[in-house]
């Protein structure tokens, strides 16, 4: 049995048992009120230390004004309304990691197994890189760029910095580095997506940097030094998002073989598992070439397939559907796995994915030839999981 089991999509059939859309509408809801509390409760906690947090995050500008000056307030309600929207924004931050995980459990259920193996890491490492920015700009950005502020205050000038003004600036800072150390994440899952390789990333390098010179002139006050502050941590996360790229890259391709050989145990795979020349028993085959017995767990027995061999593999495996289709055609039967034919011949949906799959790949469209390369991993017999291994091979050479 394969050991993927995907949630169909919304409203399709399972086992003869719709899902009705508005059941999904239901799980999100209660998964949003979850959220709406999580962080209520926290907010009643803070609330009563407003004034405090307030005290605390105004520290950085506080240290750099003349001596004697203050901070105001110009409006009526800022005295009250601006604590309170801190105590907010601090419980939604503080709350984060469980929002992020409820979102996770809405979507987990749709996921493929690789997927998951995927996401998991990387929803925990874009929590943490979130938070490091904040602190980037904290302790770091905010106490230089406000010196800087104060340095060039005109003579005769008081500087006296509204609170709610205050609160919003360094809002946006905060969202801005907490966005910007985020770019690990984003460089291995377009990676990881086949929309690029770190090869290519590489070359875009000079482009970036000027791009991250401008994303920093965008999102951060209109100052030399808040902008530099931002895009050298943006370019120095892209190197890191590079090199990181790289080693989930070759651990994907190291750990492959492996996780397909665990799961070749399946009746598919029993059902497709050749005879040996000798006819003594079956042969343990390997992409395009046949190794005996006692090679099963040797590490380096995956082998590409030349172009010759990958295309004999997918002539064979069209050769079988035709030979499945002129079966049905004569016996007029469909399998209860929804198989047409009998015997050796049938024909399955995994092996419609695969052709599918090739001709993806023939289009260009490498997104969705992975996809569908990967759903015939899971689920295909021996030989379907042989090719689409060399295909995913190929594309990631």
């Amino acid at each position: 049995m394969s050991a993927r089991q995907p949630a169909p999509p919304l409203g399709a059939d399972n086992g003869g048992i719709e899902q009705p859309f508005i059941d999904h509408l239901i799980e999100l809801r209660d998964r949003l009120l979850r959220m709406v509390v999580a962080i209520a409760i926290i907010f009643v906690g803070l609330f009563p230390f407003a004034n405090n947090l307030y005290t605390w995050i105004a520290k950085p500008i506080r240290a750099q004004l003349p001596e004697g000056a203050t901070m105001i307030a110009t409006q009526v309600a800022s005295p009250f309304l601006t604590p309170f929207k801190l105590a907010l924004v601090v419980a939604v931050f503080i709350a984060m990691p469980y929002i992020l995980y409820q979102l996770w459990a809405f979507i987990a259920p749709g996921l493929y197994r690789h997927e998951k193996r995927l996401a998991v890491p990387l929803l925990a490492s874009s929590i943490v890189l979130f938070y490091l920015g904040m602190v980037f700009a904290y302790f770091v950005v905010f106490p230089l760029v406000f010196g800087f502020f104060t340095s060039v205050t005109p003579e005769g000038v008081q500087q006296m910095p509204d609170i709610a003004f205050y609160l919003e600036f360094i809002l946006k800072l905060f969202f801005a580095f907490g966005i910007a150390f985020e770019i690990p994440i984003a460089t291995i899952l377009l990676v990881a997506a086949g929309v690029t390789t770190p090869a290519a990333l590489r070359q875009k390098r000079p482009y970036v940097i000027v791009g991250v010179f401008i994303a920093g002139m965008l999102l951060t006050p209109p100052d030399v030094i808040s902008q530099t502050l931002l895009a050298i941590p943006m370019w120095l996360l892209y190197e890191l998002g590079i090199l990181f790229s790289r080693v989930f890259q070759q651990d994907t391709r190291a750990k492959m073989p492996a996780e397909l050989d665990a799961s070749d145990d399946s009746p598919a795979a029993e059902s497709r598992e050749p005879a040996s020349p000798s006819g003594s028993g079956p042969a343990q085959i390997v992409v395009g070439h046949e190794i005996d017995s006692g090679d099963i767990n040797d590490p380096e027995r995956f082998r590409p397939l030349t172009d010759d061999e990958m295309e004999a593999e997918l002539d064979a495996i069209e050769a079988d559907e035709l030979r499945a289709h002129q079966d049905s055609t004569d016996t007029g039967g469909i399998n209860a796995d929804g198989s047409i034919g009998s015997g050796a011949g049938s024909i399955t949906a995994t092996a419609a994915l695969l052709q599918q799959a090739n001709q993806r790949r023939a289009e260009g469209n490498l997104v969705a030839a992975r996809h569908l390369l990967y759903r015939v991993l899971e689920d295909g017999n021996i030989d379907q999981r042989r090719v689409a291994r060399n295909i995913l091979s190929d594309l990631d050479s």
